[in-house]
């Protein structure tokens, strides 16, 4: 289509002809996302030829063709000055129905946005919330003007009417609020102190996910036999959590926010126990769920267990479990993936790592699905199927953050004792993360833990002076080759394997190094000279 002719035509074209001249454009770009170069300047003047005419009294038909257009031009960040502008992100609020800080005047709250009354005016305000959901992902400037006019303080408003949303103005508006607080960190403590966002978007989850309140922080468990939650509620829910998540993100947890937290965190949890249409939007949702769990107060992760009104297991103290066997479903889903560790897998390790480092029936009742007491120690710890031969095998992964979140979850779930690590995994398997920490000679972390015994099997126990204690398995005997060597070939073959490492030491391939009394790495003629240390001693777990 010819966008210099389309120009031409909108200058002096009535209302009926700009709207079917700006159809059949949006006919022939609905699917376009990579634009002509050569054309930037022409689709800028288009950009502004349709704010011109959204500033008109023209009818919802109209706005909602001139919306779409600039929605599909909104996919090119190169052509957007004329709408992020003062008066383009004013107008778009105002499409949208968003009261902005320019027109709530000096109130403490704007006004709230009236509902739309007509399915012609909700379509109009949806794709006004789509073009600003392009226009602020797409152009700093757009983010600095939505900051100067206040348009947060409209979305604030808007949450006051969520339990009124049509789904799609809910989702959009939800999406925006994520974008802005996403890109704009300078919003979040506003939004967070003087908006109480956090306490809204808590809200929003209630009535979405349609929580009931069986206690202050226990919600009521979801019914076994209710129908799985619908696509839309689902869709709206995930919004809500990515931008509590924006908000939380850097929050120092202030006591005065700890009830709120402590109530989104019972969300979460009933989060956890719900199922959605799909498999896969039921992960969707844990995932969401994990990270923003990882951002509240350690503290807080004792609402996901402490459930007084239904008890839970005798032998975790009657703590509830189910959330945590649902996050550990969860984790060794992510690991079969086999695929994106990183952002996919460290979350729930570093979540399930430090509710295990601050809540004994949490660690208790993951180590007793995690590390089992050891039966068969002919098998090297990394070989197998079980969740401790896949954790294992990712203490030696080459994403550094992985291999880490993995050696430390199991760390911490070995209350952080070199000794029962060792036994679990074999010095190999953990050697970068007892280097990491300075504990290459042994001794435990810095983390207290209850004083609660570890019991060995008694086939682990016969089996024990003969594991490979680098391994970490019983390996099979193996042929002596020096056996048959006269007593003047074992000297010569062992003074050819000191010639060649001295070769290689002073060409600097190899460094000799060894371990000094604090447990740390250091090359081999410190350790050998260092001045003898106090032997800290081992505890007994």
């Amino acid at each position: 289509m010819d966008l210099e002719n389309v120009l031409s035509q909108l200058e002096s074209a009535n209302e009926v002809d700009i709207e079917e001249l700006l159809k059949e454009f949006n006919r022939e770009n609905s699917h376009t996302f990579t634009f002509d170069q050569k054309e930037e300047t022409l689709r800028s003047k288009l950009c502004q030829s349709v704010l011109i005419v959204l500033g008109m009294q023209v009818q919802p038909s109209c706005q909602k063709t001139c919306l779409e257009t600039l929605r599909i031009l909104s996919r090119d960040k190169c052509v957007l000055a004329p709408v992020a502008t003062r008066d383009g992100m004013l107008t778009l609020a105002r499409m949208a129905q968003l009261g902005t800080g320019e027109t709530a005047g000096d109130g403490q709250e704007p006004p709230q946005p009236s509902a739309p009354v007509a399915e012609e005016e909700r379509v109009v305000v949806v794709e006004a919330l789509k073009c600003l959901c392009n226009v602020v992902y797409n152009s700093a400037a757009a983010q600095q003007v939505s900051v100067d006019v206040k348009l947060a303080h409209g979305l604030c408003a808007s949450l006051h009417t969520a339990a009124a949303w049509h789904h799609e103005v809910g989702l959009f508006t939800l999406r925006l609020l994520f974008l802005l607080s996403a890109l704009r960190s300078d919003l979040r403590v506003e939004l967070r102190r003087e908006r109480q966002v956090v306490k809204l978007l808590a809200e929003v989850l209630e009535h979405t996910l349609d929580v009931r309140w069986d206690g202050t922080y226990e919600a009521a468990r979801p019914d076994p036999q209710a129908l799985p939650l619908p696509k839309e509620d689902n869709e709206r829910a995930m919004e809500a959590l990515k931008a509590l998540f924006n908000l939380t993100v850097c929050n120092a947890g202030a006591k005065e926010d700890e009830h709120q937290y402590r109530v989104i965190a019972a969300i979460l949890r009933h989060v956890l126990m719900l199922r959605t249409e799909t498999e896969e939007k039921t992960e969707e949702a844990h995932s969401h769920a994990v990270n923003l769990l990882n951002n509240l107060p350690v503290s807080c992760l004792d609402v996901l267990i402490d459930l007084p009104i239904r008890g839970g297991l005798e032998e975790y103290g009657g703590k509830n479990m189910d959330a945590i066997q649902v996050l550990l479903d969860f984790m060794e889903k992510r690991i079969d993936k086999g695929s994106n560790y990183k952002e996919g897998l460290t979350p729930v390790l570093s979540l399930l790592t430090e509710g295990s480092r601050h809540h004994r029936e949490i660690r208790r009742y993951i180590k007793a699905q995690v590390l089992p007491p050891l039966t068969d120690v002919k098998i090297r710890p990394e070989v197998g199927t079980t969740t401790r031969n896949k954790l294992v095998r990712l203490m030696t992964h080459v994403e550094m953050a992985v291999k880490q979140a993995a050696a430390e979850f199991l760390f911490v779930l070995c209350k952080e004792s070199v000794d029962n690590l060792l036994k679990y995994t074999g010095y190999g398997n953990a050697a970068g993360l007892l280097m990491a920490r300075g504990l290459l000679g042994g001794g435990r972390g810095e983390t207290e833990y209850s004083p609660d015994e570890d019991s060995d099997t008694e086939e682990y126990k016969t089996a024990k002076p003969f594991i490979n204690p680098i391994t970490g398995h019983v390996e099979e005997p193996m042929p002596n080759p020096m056996e048959e060597m006269t007593e003047e070939q074992k000297e010569y073959e062992a003074q050819k394997l000191v010639n060649m490492l001295d070769k290689l030491s002073r060409q600097s391939l190899i460094r000799p190094m060894g371990v000094k009394p604090d447990g740390t790495l250091a090359p081999l003629e410190e350790t050998l000279h260092a001045p003898p240390g106090d032997d800290a001693g081992s505890d007994s777990d």
